[in-house]
């Protein structure tokens, strides 16, 4: 829930602050890239710290060889993707990147969910509303990538 309060909170404080003034922020476009920049460096920084490192590892389905490795590689393409969001330049290739990455990653949340994984000590996302909740990542990226700067 902590990445979507990220989400929210950053691009509304941002949208806010170009009604109030600060030029960069003037639109929705850039303050969806703070907020999306917002919820990829939570995101991207539970890959590396512990326990949460350990949760994700557990989240990786089975069947997916070297989970470690696959949670470093994703950790380090969201923190990537934090740089590449604030740049206006990438922001547009960042964001179809990052929607892509995502749409590899929704697998592990299923299985998490359908194995009762937990994740920090509390159980996972039931997988209903994890759904839902990752429809709002997309359709955020979707829009940085739609969206005129």
């Amino acid at each position: 829930m902590a990445p979507l309060i990220a989400l929210l909170v950053g691009s509304l404080t941002a949208r806010l602050a170009g009604f109030l003034g600060l030029a960069a922020l003037d639109g929705w476009q850039p303050a969806l890239r703070i907020g999306l920049a917002l919820m990829f460096l939570l995101t991207g920084y539970a890959h590396f710290a512990a326990p949460r490192r350990n949760g994700l590892i557990a989240m990786v389905p089975p069947a997916l060889p070297r989970p470690a490795l696959l949670v470093t590689v994703t950790g380090v393409l969201e923190l990537a993707g934090v740089v590449g969001l604030l740049v206006p330049a990438t922001a547009r290739w960042t964001a179809a990147g990052l929607a892509l990455l995502m749409l590899a990653m929704f697998p592990a949340n299923v299985s998490a969910a359908r194995r009762g994984l937990t994740l920090g000590g509390r159980p996972v996302t039931p997988l209903g509303i994890r759904t839902a909740i990752q429809v709002v990542f997309l359709a955020a990226a979707l829009l940085v990538l739609l969206l005129p700067a």
